[in-house]
């Protein structure tokens, strides 16, 4: 006899066999993407209930990361890890002008002049949390995010004003 049930995954929408022990609220295949999307939604959940939703901002989880690293100064500034003063970003991979070139296998850097704007425009979301990040003077998300909102708020004003 067979005890598990066939159900229809929530992402790829293909059948697949839910495991007989948690059958009764499976709702995902065992694929890789669609256990990616069971976990976003699964963060998404949780993000949802009115306790969890401030879980990462305020002022005493701003100091507890500042005191993590102030207990943790080698952290950001090994090689493996993210690049120094942003430990709490995504990786993003760099090239260092003065290696760059030295070597035949390495591509020199393009003057600033020579780069196509529409290169630089398809990496715009890291440079402007880049941007953020400098004016804000800061590298904790909270900071950079509230740079954010200030900017979006000034920009919206004056779209207001021009229109009058």
């Amino acid at each position: 006899m067979d005890l598990s049930k066939r159900c229809k995954c929530a992402n790829c929408h293909r059948r697949f066999r839910a495991d007989p022990r948690n059958a009764w609220h499976q709702r995902y295949c065992k694929e890789p993407a669609c256990r990616a999307a069971s976990k976003a939604a699964s963060q998404l959940r949780w993000l949802d209930k009115p306790e969890n939703r401030d879980y990462f901002r305020g002022p005493e989880h701003v100091a507890r990361v500042r005191a993590w690293r102030d207990e943790h100064p080698g952290y950001a500034t090994r090689p493996a890890c993210t690049p120094p003063g942003a430990p709490l970003q995504d990786l993003v991979s760099t090239q260092v002008p003065e290696a760059a070139g030295k070597n035949e296998d390495q591509p020199a850097l393009k003057p600033v002049g020579a780069v196509a704007l529409q290169d630089l425009l398809m990496h715009q979301p890291i440079v402007l949390i880049g941007l953020l990040a400098h004016l804000s003077d800061s590298t904790l998300q909270d900071d950079i995010a509230l740079a954010g909102r200030r900017l979006l708020q000034l920009g919206a004003r004056r779209t207001r004003w021009s229109r009058a």
